[in-house]
């Protein structure tokens, strides 16, 4: 403050040059300016530090909206920036940027800020184009029961609206909870068009060491669902389900333990209709998921392959299809083939253990499985086989040659040469003129025969004739 005083009093009482008086004291013109503007106006108080701070600022977030940010964040610790901003909107009120958000959080500690560790760009995103045409399932762990025991949770979400489809608490993650879990979700919202799981032995036997396929695959060939597989130690191709267990763990699992398997089933259900029909989603352009889902169509009820069947398919009408011809039984091996006339059909390890028609007409195999046509085969005949007769080419008779009449002589060998090809007509007649009559029609090997006859008219002798096969 003394500093700038005294350059002030150079200016005002000696005359100094504001420029000179900058140089000197290490500071712009513009800065030696204020302090003339600030003494003049205020005395040696205009002269004092002062922040640099603005007195006001037009995109600062008002007091009252920070607090409800806050409030919403203690009370929902799950919600981010973009959803805050989002329930801010639906309450009325005009919401402030995300990063103002994010930067109010951190602000007050609520938020850890971290770098992310992998780009959104690296990502190879996919979506399915409507609801109903493909599930992700999967098992996640970790539900603390009271007894000091964990339960599993099977969840399913659909690709295309990111609807939680399936969410059943069990205690173990065998396979006929699994599969009951996803009987659930088909009696529930229908049946899908497809389900993508990973290579789990609940879902599949393809790493297993069991002779055919496992329930999950029977419920799914059933219900005519096709089931994929992802590759193996490839997490992030069912990343949308893996997604879904995060969002499960912030606002429901994470530092909470329920009393028993029963009411950690009914805080769960409680949790999936906040998830989809309140809580926007911000992969489906920050709506609920449900407003997606609900233009799907239903298909099928859903069946089970088990005598224990929860729903009965009502039977078809017989009346109303098309007799087929009886066929033979046969059950599929463990290899997915079927044996008929002591040959090898393939019928497929989707097929293993399970019983199938066979109807074999007019050459070709034809394998059913509950009436539906599964895979059709060219029959095989073994080589001692003579239920098929070979039709042989008919014997037409003889036509007399007739046509005109070319002459050809005799080699040494007594050989002569016809339309390319090569004719014995004898020894000892070599040099001889031999006449052959030729007709256009091309004929076969074993209809047709050449007639020469050799004229010695030099020699005085009589004609001979000598009759051979083309």
């Amino acid at each position: 403050m003394e500093q700038r005083y005294r350059a002030v009093r150079e200016i005002l009482d000696d005359g100094a040059n504001v420029t000179d008086v900058a140089r000197r004291y290490g500071v712009v013109r513009q800065t030696v300016h204020d302090w003339l503007r600030r003494y003049a106006s205020e005395g040696m108080q205009g002269l004092a530090d002062r922040p640099s701070r603005p007195r006001r600022c037009p995109h600062q977030m008002d007091a009252e909206i920070e607090a409800r940010v806050l409030e919403y964040r203690r009370k929902n610790p799950g919600w981010g920036p973009r959803t805050i901003v989002w329930h801010l909107g639906r309450a009325g009120i005009k919401p402030p940027a995300i990063s103002s958000v994010y930067r109010a959080l951190v602000r007050h500690g609520l938020i850890q800020p971290g770098v992310r560790r992998r780009r959104r760009s690296d990502y190879r995103r996919w979506e399915r184009s409507r609801a109903m045409e493909l599930w992700q399932m999967d098992v996640v762990g970790r539900v603390e029961i009271a007894d000091g025991s964990q339960a599993y949770v099977v969840t399913g979400i659909d690709d295309h609206s990111r609807f939680c489809v399936v969410a059943r608490v069990v205690r173990r993650a065998t396979a006929g909870p699994v599969c009951d879990a996803l009987l659930f979700g088909l009696r529930q919202h229908g049946v899908p068009e497809s389900i993508l799981t990973d290579n789990g032995k609940v879902f599949t036997g393809r790493f297993g060491k069991g002779p055919g396929i496992v329930r999950f695959d029977r419920i799914c060939n059933d219900n005519g669902i096709k089931h994929y597989l992802t590759a193996p130690y490839s997490p992030t191709t069912t990343g949308k389900i893996e997604r879904l267990h995060k969002t499960m763990r912030a606002g429901l699992l994470r530092d909470r333990t329920f009393e028993s398997i029963e009411a950690a089933q009914q805080a769960m259900d409680e949790w999936v209709v906040q998830y989809n029909e309140h809580r926007p989603h911000q992969s489906i352009g920050d709506v609920p998921p449900v407003e997606r889902f609900r233009l799907a169509t239903l298909r099928l009820t859903p069946s089970e392959s088990d005598e224990a069947a929860v729903e009965t398919i009502p039977e078809p009408d017989l009346a109303a299809l098309i007799p087929r011809p009886g066929g033979v039984a046969r059950w599929v091996d463990a290899v997915g083939k079927i044996s008929v006339a002591s040959q090898d059909y393939q019928v497929g390890r989707t097929f293993c253990g399970e019983l199938v028609d066979v109807l074999v007409q007019d050459g070709l195999v034809r394998i059913f499985h509950r009436d539906v046509l599964v895979v059709s085969h060219a029959q095989k005949r073994s080589a001692g086989d003579h239920s098929v007769q070979v039709r042989e080419r008919a014997q037409r008779p003889h036509e007399p040659t007739s046509g005109i009449t070319v002459t050809r002589k005799a080699d040494a060998n007594g050989t002569v040469y016809f339309a390319g090809g090569k004719y014995r007509a004898g020894k000892g007649i070599e040099g001889a003129m031999w006449q052959c009559p030729w007709s256009p029609v091309r004929c076969s090997s074993q209809s047709t025969a050449l007639s020469f006859g050799c004229t010695r008219s030099a020699m005085n002798e009589p004609t001979s004739t000598v009759r051979l096969p083309c």
